[in-house]
């Protein structure tokens, strides 16, 4: 067995540098953000251990004691009149660790069903819906190892699916030095019944890491997040533009080799920064090289790519507000709030 390890591994690894991003998964609704602290920070934050139980399901090794007993909601109005919304409570047990419970949907509306003819004959709705059960548990006062079970139920008409997944974090966090890292993989599972006969699909399975820095003598954080680690190349080859222009005589891999590495490299990275102006209110920025090279218009790119939001606490709520822009169509609006249940209880 020692033998054969390094082997295994090196088969583990190739098969997923070979796995593509986007469109090739089921259950894609798991990648989207579920707080709006998260969606003004570029769509992605793993690397802050603080207080804030939507982080904590993002990456599991950030739950801790600080959670206890909050709730926490968040509702998207997502693109073409998609609704997205998350609920979560936490506890901790002194003895076990920190736990979560959440529910994450998302909700594709209603929809007209016709016959071949074109004529009406009834309505269905469709969509898909996460369980985690979240846990945590700090090994000392720098450590913590946290893990994710995610139960996933998928409907589309009369085609449904049900799916089981897991994610596994550590992170290391600093007080005296105010730097967090955390290394994150997310999504391992597999479908347990599929759509139809045909094959099972496979999820977004996925790497991260991320690092912040909280300056000591200036408000502000600063955060850098590597994402889909599991391969390096994310750049996208567009079939139908490469068959515009081999009919045009050009040459179809113009494009391809104009994605140098630095292109390449900024598809992994998400930067953002928050400033802490205060205790109870503070402003959040972000920017995704990834979302800004695939969605955005050339001759019109605009903002997309680019976040910000706030947060600020209300006597025993705390509220916060993200905006993203995906596309020139239009930015979505998140809006989450939380709240510590034992706080209205004399």
């Amino acid at each position: 067995m020692p033998k054969t390890l390094p082997l295994i591994i090196l088969l583990i690894l190739s098969s997923l540098a070979s796995a593509q991003i986007g469109g090739d998964n089921t259950y894609e609704f798991l990648n989207l953000t579920t707080s709006a602290r998260v969606s003004s920070l570029g769509g992605n934050q793993i690397a802050v251990k603080d207080d804030d139980p939507f982080l904590g399901f993002v990456n599991p090794s950030l739950l801790n004691e600080e959670m206890d007993n909050k709730l926490a909601l968040t509702y998207v109005s997502y693109l073409a009149d998609i609704n997205i919304g998350f609920a979560s409570y936490t506890k901790t047990f002194d003895s076990l660790g920190t736990f979560n419970l959440g529910v994450q949907y998302i909700d594709y509306g209603d929809f007209t069903e016709t016959d071949q003819g074109g004529n009406e004959i009834g309505n269905f709705s469709a969509g898909e819906y996460a369980f985690v059960l979240g846990y945590s548990y700090p090994i000392d006062t720098n450590f913590s190892v946290g893990a994710n079970l995610k139960t996933i139920y998928s409907s589309f008409y009369d085609y449904q699916s049900i799916g089981l997944a897991a994610d596994i974090g550590a992170t290391y966090f600093s007080i005296k030095s105010g730097v967090t890292m955390s290394l994150l993989a997310k999504n391992m599972g597999s479908q347990l019944t599929r759509y139809s006969d045909a094959d099972r699909e496979p999820l977004p399975f996925e790497v991260q890491f991320g690092i912040t820095k909280r300056f000591k003598n200036v408000p502000l954080r600063l955060g850098l997040i590597a994402q889909h680690l599991q391969k390096w190349d994310l750049t996208y080859e567009n079939p139908d533009e490469n068959q515009a222009q081999s009919i045009l005589g050009e040459d179809a891999n113009q494009n391809k080799n104009e994605n140098g590495f630095f292109d390449k490299l900024g598809r992994h990275l998400i930067f953002n920064a928050e400033l802490l102006i205060t205790k109870n209110f503070n402003v959040r920025f972000g920017y995704n090289y990834l979302r800004r090279a695939e969605l955005r218009v050339d001759e019109k790119p605009g903002a997309v790519g680019i976040s910000w939001g706030f947060g600020m606490r209300i006597s025993k709520f705390h509220l916060s507000y993200g905006r993203s822009a995906y596309h020139q169509v239009g930015p979505t609006n998140t809006f989450s709030i939380s709240t510590r249940l034992s706080d209205f209880i004399n």
